[in-house]
């Protein structure tokens, strides 16, 4: 049979009794019985140990439970995310999900460009585009690089500004400003047609290919179109006999008129020059005579050179009013 434990039938404290009482009470019987006295229970000691008042101190940081409370769950995550791809087989898993993931959103019907408009160019520069960019239709415009294209089609002589942009529908959309001719330039390379600010155009095989437009000849012609453009609009009544205008010592120019006549302009002032040949034709008849070349590089000074013929008939005339042979 299992012994009797005395602490069994000892009475808790009631209200009206003692709790010494009752534990004096235990004491004495368990003494009958030869059982050892329990030791008395050690006082708690309300102090905190060194470490537990050494953390309630470290929670008190705002620093410290900052990085418990923010940075430690991020970093032990950091650190499993580290860990899972440490492995190769993860990382090239991880590689091919993403991938697969881009292959999808962007080969979506609404990615799509189809086909390709250009706006503001001839027939001609148009087909210069589409062969230059070479795009294979249908693509995705996340496979489409803009920026390089917009370069390439820039780059053309007869391009002055380019904008390209993929709009709705699933068109890419080429904008152009084309250079417009002003003129032909006679240059070390052939026929160029230059705009009026001298930027390349385009090559000319034949001046029948565009007899519209004014010819310019010499060198550093082509860094001086506004000049002559300038001298062409002044030119006025002399246009329709205008054959071209040549660019002399990159100074100055002659204007060139049919029956192999020649107006020298002076480096300066050159529309004054011109204006004051226009007067005198007007007045005088001046260039519908026999007359080979009006020098105005002196303007105050003009100078007539006479053709062959006006020359001899000039000798014939004079020769025996005075005697003197002009040949």
């Amino acid at each position: 049979m299992r012994p009797v434990d005395p602490t069994e039938f000892a009475k808790g404290p009631t209200a009206g009794g003692s709790a010494r009482v009752t534990e004096a009470v235990a004491r004495v019987l368990r003494a009958r019985n030869g059982q050892p006295p329990e030791a008395p229970p050690r006082p708690r000691d309300p102090a905190p140990s060194r470490a537990a008042y050494r953390m309630s101190r470290l929670w008190l940081t705002p620093s410290f439970r900052f990085f418990m409370r923010r940075l430690a769950p991020a970093l032990a995550v950091a650190a499993c995310i580290g860990l899972w791809f440490a492995d190769a087989d993860h990382r090239r898993a991880f590689s091919d999900a993403i991938q697969e993931i881009k292959r999808e959103v962007q080969n979506r019907p609404e990615f799509m460009v189809k086909l390709m408009a250009v706006d503001g160019a001839s027939a001609e520069l148009s087909e210069d585009i589409r062969e230059i960019v070479q795009i294979d239709f249908p693509i995705s415009s996340f496979d489409l690089d803009l920026p390089g294209m917009l370069a390439q089609i820039e780059e053309l002589d007869a391009v002055s500004r380019a904008g390209v942009h993929v709009r709705a529908g699933g068109i890419l959309q080429v904008d152009i400003t084309e250079r417009r001719p002003s003129v032909v330039w006679r240059g070390p390379h052939g026929l160029e047609m230059l705009d009026g600010e001298g930027h390349r155009v385009a090559a000319l095989d034949s001046r029948l290919d565009r007899p519209d437009l004014p010819l310019l000849a010499g060198e550093g012609a082509d860094r001086a179109v506004g000049e002559a453009l300038a001298l062409l609009e002044a030119a006025g009544p002399l246009v329709p006999r205008l054959r071209g205008l040549v660019r002399v010592g990159e100074r100055r120019w002659n204007m060139v008129l049919d029956r192999d006549q020649t107006i020298l302009l002076p480096e300066t002032e050159p529309l004054g020059a011109l204006a004051q040949v226009i007067a005198l034709d007007q007045a005088k008849g001046l260039l519908d005579r026999d007359v080979t070349s009006v020098d105005m590089r002196k303007p105050t000074r003009p100078t007539l050179q006479l053709s062959e013929a006006a020359q001899d008939e000039l000798n014939r005339l004079r020769g025996p009013e005075t005697g003197v042979s002009y040949r």
